[in-house]
């Protein structure tokens, strides 16, 4: 049967390619993953297909708040900025605002840009339904859930495609809200896509072939896997859905799953459901009975550390830690929190807030995770952290003028040390001065991050007025030239000083990356 459907990105995939030339170069060390095709609504800002976004335009991938959604995460009309980030420009809601990618009915690829690809539980796709009103906040009740893909903990970038189905019954404008949950956090991030559903599908009534053959190919205490002979259809099938004891438990793109969690010396039964790109389901497959391993008597094995313990912001008197979860034999495991050496803290969470706390104090923290048994990891990276210091309402005295010419070296920058503003270092012959306080991760490019550092001049010597002497000439900004640190260029009537030596690609945006060129 021929359906007038289409696979694949829609006009997007044109655009896409502007993500990665250059508009992004200066996104800080929290970027994590957006969806680049059909494009996010914070991507098309990125790229310039979106205007008025503010500062989501250096980090479409930072949209992070708890998961657990429908019934936790975002609050209704802050659904398209994780809860307000980035001063809630994305939330602003209206038929003519934003950039919309062409699609059609039926399969529609979705693909992931991970720039941190976290261990993942699942992706879930929401999409507006008929009637809804683009003109008002986004909100719960203007989605449903579309498609779901489980995943089995490891990293993200393992499954970075997905197929979903559009409905038939959309046309004209809606919006696709995309949800990734991270295995070993508390949280998820968030990205709604713009889309203009064009074309009618043909009716497919016609359900797959049932699946068969269904077998183990290993078996533990905790865990199965199992195959099985894939079924056909006339408009492709998109996913198998596995039933464990009649409670759907998961999804799989292949003929193949596997399920972790399970209780040693049980019996489990499962089955498989195909389902093909217009929704329609197979009968279920034979049943598969599995029986689990016994299990060790003896656990006496230890937890695995936890892993990029991390800040997530301080205040004068609080720190938010972070840290990536343990994984133990036995399950679920205990983390006891240090700071200063000292243990003031258990929590079964991968997150704590440290209260009361000194301003302007530094803190040193680890974590150790503790098992069922009582075995005790290995501890994490030692974290030192600095709370903001105290407001004063004292009138401080008017500095000296200092001479432009003569920054203050403090040192060859370091890219795992802790920096606070105003701190000072030299990389590659340049003079680098502190925007924000923060700690490093080893990232060699964080040093030419704008939100982090800015270029200083490393001329020592005092400003002398060449009275006539001639200037350097100032050329027309060429988008594919080749300029060196210093060089000055118009562009639109304005003048501009290169930042750095580069060359340009073509991208017509550079003129304003803040890594690059400044205005002067």
């Amino acid at each position: 049967m021929s359906r007038a459907t289409r696979l694949g990105t829609g006009v997007a995939a044109s655009a896409v390619a502007l993500v990665g030339t250059g508009i992004l170069t200066s996104a800080p060390a929290s970027a994590h993953g957006y969806v680049d095709g059909p494009m996010s609504r914070s991507a098309a800002c990125a790229a310039g297909l979106n205007t008025n976004c503010g500062s989501i335009v250096y980090e479409p991938q930072s949209l992070e708040a708890p998961k657990g959604f429908p019934e936790t995460g975002p609050a209704d009309g802050q659904i398209a900025s994780a809860g307000g980030l980035f001063g809630g420009v994305l939330d602003e809601q209206s038929e003519g605002r934003w950039f919309k990618n062409e699609v059609a009915t039926g399969p529609l690829l979705m693909s992931w840009k991970y720039t941190a690809p976290h261990s993942t539980a699942k992706w879930h796709y929401y999409m507006t339904k008929p009637g809804w009103d683009p003109n008002d906040p986004l909100d719960r009740n203007d989605l449903e859930l579309i498609s779901e893909f489980q995943h089995d903990g490891s990293k993200a970038n393992s499954n970075p495609d997905h197929t979903l189905t559009i409905p038939g019954n959309r046309s004209g404008y809606h919006v696709i809200l995309a949800v990734w949950d991270i295995a070993d956090t508390v949280n998820a991030f968030y990205n709604v896509i713009d889309v203009d559903v064009v074309g009618e599908g043909i009716s497919d009534t016609t359900p797959p072939t049932n699946t068969v053959n269904l077998q183990t190919t290993s078996v533990s205490a905790t865990s199965v896997n199992f195959t099985w002979t894939g079924s056909t259809d006339d408009s492709g099938v998109v996913r198998y859905d596995v039933y464990r004891d009649g409670r759907l438990v998961g999804s799989s793109s292949i003929a193949e799953f596997s399920n972790t969690g399970l209780s040693p010396s049980m019996d489990y039964q499962f089955t498989v459901v195909a389902v093909d790109a217009s929704g329609n389901r197979s009968i279920p497959s034979d049943v598969l009975t599995v029986t689990t391993d016994v299990a060790s008597e003896v656990d006496d094995q230890a937890p695995i550390a936890p892993g990029y313990l991390h800040s997530m912001g301080e205040t004068t008197q609080s720190v938010s830690l972070m840290w990536n979860a343990s994984d133990d034999n036995s399950g679920d495991v205990m983390y006891q929190v240090f700071r200063d050496g000292v243990q003031f803290a258990n929590t079964e969470m991968t997150m704590l807030m440290d209260t009361n706390r000194e301003p302007g104090t530094t803190y040193q923290y680890l974590v150790v995770a503790v098992d069922e048994t009582g075995n005790r990891s290995a501890a994490s990276n030692q974290l030192a952290v600095t709370t903001d210091a105290a407001e004063t309402t004292e009138t401080a005295p008017e500095p000296e003028p200092a001479l432009e010419s003569q920054p203050v070296e403090s040192g060859t920058w370091d890219r795992f040390a802790s920096y606070t503003v105003g701190d000072t270092v030299t990389h590659a012959d340049s003079i680098y001065e502190a925007v924000q306080s923060h700690t490093g991760n080893g990232d060699p490019n964080w040093i030419y991050a704008p939100s982090l550092w800015v270029a200083v001049t490393k001329d020592s010597t005092p400003h002398v007025d060449q009275g006539s002497a001639p200037k350097a000439e100032i050329q027309s900004w060429n988008a594919t030239g080749t300029h060196a640190a210093g060089d000055r260029v118009s562009n639109s009537g304005l003048i501009y000083e290169a930042v750095q030596s580069h060359t340009g690609n073509g991208d017509p945006n550079w003129i304003y990356a803040p890594s690059l060129w400044k205005l002067i």
